[in-house]
């Protein structure tokens, strides 16, 4: 319920004078005392006689009320959500091995840290709101590129592809960082959906040395087909440790291996693309990262509000006048007064 004109309820403190004043009109005997009338006098019309006085201010009250506008509104709300595409490029070499992104206390992979987090990102947790509007995919790449999972709006299936990921053994022939291909497959993947605004997040923690499609005219490709893409560098700086298993023994050591992120050509692909690059060297750093992008890109909500309001005014100054008119009928024939 609401006023279109709240300013004339004030109209409403009218009621009071007119009360009083009607009280006041001719038509009373007045005694010097009452002890001379019998103690059983009065009657029924005597002690109702303030009745035709009460309806008439009420009437005033009613008809001030009906001035102020009063309505009641069926609100009805729309919201248009158009989602982002969003494509998961992440790399799967034997490298993504490397621990300098575990949690304290537990040791834990590259590439096991980013599963967590990319699943966190998606589905909502602490700080990460999660994209329940966004159609969202997997590309991991290695030697060579892969869809693990397409654009979909079911994210519960896209994190069960996506925890199936696993690492590429080391100096096997799949073994390699083909970053090239694993952005060019992203893009292509996006260049499908219908969504306007279209994202990759490029994850490596490596050099470019396996790709037929060069890092460069990936990002061409993405340019020109209006894709942005986030570049994230996994790694510490220098070195990392890595647990190498012997297969002789079944024992496994704890080694530190050199590490070198191409940052040049993350940075060069962020810029030609319009996104941003990001270094990773730790656990709560990639976090972060991954908080900034779903700051940086958000779903737009539109809301479209319609109001289909029902009046109060014909109605209220119907009982206003029905009021006063039975007001001054009881004024006039029961509640008579005389001079």
């Amino acid at each position: 319920m609401s006023l279109t004109e709240p300013i004339y309820l004030l109209l409403g403190l009218l009621a009071i004078p007119t009360y009083l004043l009607a009280r006041l009109t001719p038509g009373r005997v007045r005694y010097s005392s009452l002890r001379v009338l019998p103690r059983h006098a009065g009657t029924w019309r005597t002690m109702l006689a303030w009745v035709p006085d009460a309806l008439l201010a009420l009437a005033v009250f009613v008809l001030a009320v009906a001035m102020a506008g009063p309505r009641q509104g069926e609100k009805d709300a729309r919201i248009h959500r158009q989602g982002i595409a969003i494509a998961m490029a992440v790399d799967t070499s034997s490298s993504m091995a490397a621990l300098d992104l575990s949690d304290r206390g537990r040791e834990k992979t590259r590439l096991d840290a980013i599963k967590r987090v990319f699943e966190d990102f998606v589905l909502g947790s602490g700080s990460l709101e999660g994209r329940p509007d966004d159609a969202i995919g997997v590309v991991s790449f290695a030697r060579y590129a892969d869809t693990r999972a397409p654009l979909t709006l079911d994210h519960s299936s896209l994190v069960a592809a996506e925890r199936a990921i696993e690492l590429t053994p080391p100096r096997s022939e799949d073994d390699g960082t083909a970053i090239g291909d694993g952005l060019a497959l992203a893009v292509e993947r996006l260049q499908a959906s219908p969504a306007k605004s279209k994202v990759v997040i490029l994850l490596t923690d490596g050099e470019d040395n396996a790709s037929q499609v060069k890092p460069e005219e990936a990002a061409q490709m993405a340019h020109d087909a209006g894709v942005k893409v986030y570049t994230i560098g996994a790694g510490t700086e220098g070195v990392a440790p890595m647990r190498i298993g012997d297969p002789m023994t079944g024992d496994s050591q704890l080694v530190q291996v050199p590490v070198h992120i191409d940052e040049d050509l993350l940075r060069k692909i962020a810029a030609d693309t319009g996104g941003k690059y990001f270094r990773a060297d730790s656990a709560d750093a990639l976090r972060g990262i991954y908080g900034e992008i779903d700051h940086l890109e958000r779903t737009d909500l539109q809301e479209t509000r319609f109001y289909d309001y029902e009046e109060y005014f014909d109605r209220l100054v119907a009982l206003g006048l029905i009021l006063a008119v039975v007001a001054l009928g009881l004024r006039a024939t029961l509640f008579r007064r005389l001079p």
